[in-house]
């Protein structure tokens, strides 16, 4: 599999942005190691643009009539190879060059038919969808694997999602324009697409997990038999005594959540001081002082284990470079080994960036570069990681991993060459 072209612009007239974005997908299909027929496109555009949508579609389909399939969203911010755009004008574009039964587009009029077996997807969801959660669990269960990636659109003006399909759409809407609003969209990939995903929750546990003993909706009353309250001001060293510092150390608090009868082996504190996977990290939103309860912005069922943590710049920056080195290990462990044996190798060239052809990262809304340390960090530190790969990508208000949404995390996607 050849390097993936891709291509990126800022500009206050979206025309300009997306004519220098073409000028890099050209250079790069010129070259030896880049794919010269791409059929599928992965398209995310700033809400700068969103007014504008159809607009940006139209004119790259014109300009690239040989990728007939699209699929993206809007974001607040759009990813690139080592830099990011947020809250100013810009756009991403990935061509992808993939077996044509090895990847369908979906959407609300192009539905995943039982004539394509999916093995995983990329998924791109309005918030505003109804039932978001359990379309999500849905769509993963339609998948051989289970697993999905992607986020929700982030948009201050209209949310918009990009799926075009050369397979055309459902009987009676054939006049589809490919922009929708909206429910979910993207791309359902064949077993021969070989994927490899990290999610990064860029937080750290301040404490053991606890087990929910008694809960009502999203209200934890008992952790390990005692009230939630207090477990959770002594963790936090705090006391109602001083409510201002209390309140200061509460709100910088989330917790991490994970019903383990549902997920066997899965852990909520690993050995390396980080949250498992399945974790999903809510809100503290609420103290009932009368109860000893908390409340927290998710579903909460007696059975589940439940860790607070706190996230902070450090640890975002070390959850991001501990999932690029996971990648790393997986594509490329031998190599890896032998490195380190020997002289490592440069963190900017290493060796599983021969195999990589292409990268996704849907990054929260809430993260990007000042949450980071300055801007583009984030980007730098996956460029650092996994090499000079093409990455696109976009700041989500909510991201994508497996079966579960997720807020405040960071999910990498990469696509192995074979």
């Amino acid at each position: 599999m050849k390097l993936f072209p891709a291509g990126h612009a800022t500009h206050p007239q979206w025309r300009m942005a997306a004519a220098l974005a073409l000028a890099q997908l050209r250079a790069q299909m010129a070259l030896p190691d880049y794919a010269s027929a791409p059929g599928l496109g992965l398209l995310y555009i700033t809400d700068h643009y969103a007014p504008q949508a159809q607009d940006i579609l139209e004119y790259l389909s014109a300009e690239l009539p040989e990728v007939t399939d699209w699929a993206g969203t809007v974001g607040v911010g759009v990813a690139a190879n080592n830099v990011e755009y947020f809250d100013q004008p810009a756009l991403v574009l990935m061509l992808c060059e993939l077996p044509s039964d090895q990847y369908r587009v979906f959407s609300g009029v192009a539905p995943l038919g039982l004539g394509f077996e999916a093995h995983s997807a990329l998924v791109h969801a309005d918030p505003e969808t109804p039932d978001l959660g359990e379309l999500i669990q849905e769509m993963a269960a339609r998948t051989a694997s289970g697993y999905l990636f992607g986020g929700l659109s982030a948009s201050r003006s209209r949310s918009v999602q990009f799926a075009v399909g050369g397979n055309g759409n459902i009987k009676g809407q054939g006049a589809a324009a490919g922009v929708f609003s909206g429910g979910l969209s993207g791309v359902a990939f064949g077993e021969q697409v070989n994927l490899v995903s990290r999610v990064t929750q860029g937080c750290l546990p301040i404490s053991k997990a606890y087990r929910v003993s008694a809960a009502e909706s999203n209200v934890v009353n008992l952790l390990d038999g005692e009230p939630a309250l207090d477990v959770l001001l002594r963790e936090l060293k705090v006391t109602l005594e001083q409510p201002e510092q209390a309140l200061q150390a509460v709100r910088a608090t989330l917790a991490g959540l994970l019903q383990r009868d549902a997920q066997g082996d899965a852990v909520v504190v690993a050995r390396t001081g980080n949250f498992g996977s399945d974790v999903l990290v809510r809100h503290i939103i609420g103290l009932d002082t009368a109860r000893g309860a908390i409340a927290v912005s998710e579903q909460v069922r007696t059975g589940m284990e439940l860790a607070f943590c706190q996230r902070n710049v450090q640890a975002a920056r070390a959850d991001l470079m501990r999932v690029c080195a996971e990648i790393r290990e997986e594509l490329e462990p031998e190599e890896l080994a032998l490195a380190a044996l020997t002289a490592p190798a440069p963190l900017s060239t290493p060796a599983a960036a021969q195999r990589i052809a292409g990268a996704v990262y849907v990054s929260c809304s809430g993260r990007g570069g000042p949450h980071f340390g300055g801007p583009s960090a984030e980007l730098q530190i996956v460029r650092r990681a996994l090499g000079d790969v093409p990455l696109v990508g976009f700041f989500a208000s909510g991201e994508i991993a497996r079966n579960h949404l997720y807020g405040y995390t960071g999910v990498l996607t990469v696509f192995v060459g074979y």
